[in-house]
């Protein structure tokens, strides 16, 4: 049911009080896990830590396992009296999707390749056809048969040989990322007895349909470090490893360039990238190295014709470049410039065509597309008319073609997916996604960009969407987002399941801080290492000019983020726990400086250049400034909700459990606090498209409650 913004505010504080109470009455009726304190200390550079929560650590513990589970029973019990309005959100968010849908098919060798949902299953169905759409289809994978007995399932790295008559492809049931690859005759059907585990999921055939290349994890600590040759025929003990990638900062992956000639090895770290090439009409050759890594270089290879095109940082181009050399030539001191670097605009990427080239550029944080031809005899941006977008190129594997595609979505306009052909400049939208349930118009809703100051003086860029016609009083409440880290940019998007918040009378603000890419490569270079702090900082200072500006009001403000977006939300409620009466951390990253400390964990090693090492005092001190788990106070706390996935392999669920262990410890209110563990599931939630609906429907139902929003 929709509720108006009049309905809402009118109805909202009274309903809080009164919904506090029953909340504060259900604490006193319902006990909190309560959890054992070992005494532990951890010692570095002098310095002594006291984490009595470390043996939570072991997941093989019947104990750790009995107080995940008594987290989760308390969270169900405390929460049974909106069981019903989460079933009803669910089914609300489910009641938009469109369940028999497909992608707008893509031309590749020959074959258009298309996925398809239908009505009722949770899984893709992956499918082509020979020549042209007309053709009979061909079923790939039906991932909802391949599913069936499995808890948890993802099937990912879908890669066809250059024949057609085979295709690899990775498969994930725990949830851990640990993808087992498989190979299948698209001939006959039979999936062959080949089966190599313990990878990414990807892998690459060379030109001679027989040959794969993949990259292996550690078993330990999950990063990509090896690369491998599988012929077929041979079992994976047989496999050649052809590189291993020593530096534990680094990881590894192998691709195919568009042009088909190469065979490429990628290894990258936060401040670093190194490429290995080799022809692909012989797999059983030497990789070549194109440049060798320096600390602080950063460049991509794209290859045309007899040239490399390379993005990359080279000369202090914090914004990167493009430069190019000739096919034999590869090593930085035969680069030449392409597109010199440019002070006010990201170079983020390119698609390269027979007669065209296809520039991704930001500036002043918006997206946009520069086409270009090699002859010179054309260059302009497609066009874009407001502030609150994002776009960025699609499937585009096809050298000969004029047409581009790329998708296109904003704060209020569904994703779209269009074709453009870079010669006569004719725009087609091939789809819009469908919102079902025949209430949404797009016109019902406002966006708007807006700006706050940070106490350093920096302008944060923040995007706003609203239904139109809520009065901006300070009674509205609001969702406000961000993550912040990795220069990961959260561009403006359209959502199905937020409409459930919109449609309640909610704001939703995206907060574009420092640690993404919004504004460019130094945006990115101020919300890391030891600048790190900026990220929170701009969060609260975004909250506080959301206040002043009467979008909202302490009462009615709600803060999200998930990951490192999480350690932001931990972070925030230990330095401004005052600003927020509700807080949402999915899978946090909240136990900073014991997690850096421990190269046995999945994907630290490969965190020193964003976080610090903290085997280095300077780094080790600031991150205990900052560390969440390290700084639980003696003070009130907002409302919160905790998530974790048991066999998360990004964020280990030990961290959220360690972090809520010493809240319920410390905090000095008697505000709601809950950990919620998926048991079955990793970082990304649970598989399947509409399960996933049913975590965002706990989010918001959470929310709602504390709002006094009942349906």
């Amino acid at each position: 049911m929709k509720y108006s913004a009049i309905l809402v505010v009118a109805s909202v504080i009274f309903a809080i009080s009164c919904n506090n109470k029953e909340n504060q009455k259900k604490s006193m009726d319902i006990t909190p896990p309560k959890v054992d304190k070992i005494a532990k200390n951890l010692e570095m550079h002098g310095d002594v830590r006291d984490d009595s929560y470390y043996w939570l650590n072991d997941r093989e513990n019947a104990e750790v396992i009995d107080y995940l589970e008594r987290e989760n029973d308390y969270y169900a019990k405390m929460t049974a009296h909106t069981d019903d309005f989460k079933n009803s959100l669910f089914e609300e968010m489910k009641s938009r999707i469109k369940e028999d849908d497909s992608s707008v098919p893509y031309k590749l060798n020959g074959y258009f390749y298309i996925t398809r949902y239908e009505t009722g299953k949770d899984y893709p169905i992956y499918t082509r056809k020979k020549g042209t759409l007309d053709a009979k289809e061909e079923v790939l994978f039906d991932v909802n048969e391949m599913a069936d007995g499995h808890s948890y399932y993802n099937l990912n790295g879908i890669n066809v040989s250059p024949n057609n008559k085979l295709v690899s492809f990775g498969v994930d049931t725990v949830s851990r990322r640990k993808y087992t690859i498989h190979i299948k005759n698209l001939e006959t059907g039979e999936i062959l007895n080949e089966n190599i585990p313990l990878t990414t999921g990807g892998a690459t055939w060379a030109n001679d349909n027989k040959t794969l290349f993949y990259t292996k994890k550690d078993e330990v600590t999950l990063r990509s470090n090896e690369i491998y040759r599988h012929t077929l025929g041979n079992t994976s003990d047989n496999d050649v490893k052809v590189f291993t990638e020593e530096d534990e900062t680094f990881g590894t992956y192998v691709y195919k360039t568009k042009s088909k000639k190469f065979i490429i090895i990628g290894c990258y770290s936060t401040l670093s990238s190194e490429f290995r090439i080799l022809n692909a009409d012989t797999p059983n050759g030497d990789f070549n190295i194109f440049q060798k890594r320096e600390r602080g270089l950063e460049y991509d290879i794209s290859h045309f014709g007899n040239e490399w095109f390379i993005v990359t940082n080279k000369d202090n181009a914090t914004n990167f470049k493009l430069m190019k050399t000739s096919e034999g030539k590869t090593s930085k001191e035969n680069w030449v410039d392409e597109i010199p670097h440019r002070k006010e605009t990201l170079l983020e990427d390119i698609e390269i065509f027979k007669d065209y080239l296809v520039v991704s550029e930001r500036t002043n944080g918006l997206n946009q597309i520069n086409i270009k031809r090699w002859d010179g005899k054309a260059d302009y941006y497609l066009p874009f008319d407001n502030e609150t977008y994002t776009t960025g190129t699609g499937a585009n594997p096809d050298f000969d073609s004029k047409i581009l595609r790329y998708g296109y979505t904003s704060l209020t306009t569904p994703s779209s997916t269009i074709d453009f052909n870079m010669e006569t400049k004719e725009k087609t939208v091939l789809k819009e996604t469908e919102v079902l349930g025949g209430t949404f118009d797009k016109n019902n809703y406002e966006s708007k960009r807006v700006w706050a100051t940070a106490a350093d003086g920096t302008k944060i860029p923040v995007s706003i969407v609203y239904k139109k016609g809520i009065k901006m009083d300070g009674k509205n409440p609001l969702f406000q987002y961000a993550y912040g880290s990795y220069g990961a940019t959260i561009d403006p998007y359209f959502s199905t399941t937020r409409l459930s918040l919109l449609d309640r009378g909610f704001i939703y603000a995206i907060a574009h801080i420092r640690g993404g890419q919004y504004l460019g490569r130094q945006w990115y270079e101020d919300g890391k290492l030891l600048k790190k702090k900026n990220t929170f900082t701009d969060f609260i200072d975004v909250s506080k000019f959301l206040i002043q500006e009467n979008y909202t009001s302490k009462d009615h403000l709600y803060a999200a983020g998930g990951s490192a977006g999480g350690l932001l939300m931990g972070a925030v409620v230990n330095m401004a726990p005052e600003l927020y009466n509700g807080v949402v951390a999915a899978v946090p990253f909240v136990d900073v400086v014991t997690t850096m400390l421990d190269d046995t964990i999945p994907l630290t090693t490969g965190e020193y250049d964003e976080w610090g090492n903290p085997n280095e005092k300077e780094y080790y001190e600031y991150m205990k400034s900052y560390s969440p788990y390290d700084n639980v106070q003696a003070h009130d706390y907002p409302n919160m909700l905790v998530t974790t996935g048991l066999h998360d392999s990004q964020v280990q669920y030990f961290e959220p459990a360690k972090w809520v262990a010493r809240l319920r410890e410390m905090k000095t209110d008697n505000h709601i606090l809950y950990l919620d563990t998926n048991m079955e599931a990793g970082h990304g939630g649970a598989s399947g498209r509409f399960e996933a609906l049913k975590e965002v429907a706990k989010q918001y139902a959470f929310i709602f409650d504390l709002e006094g929003i009942k349906k």
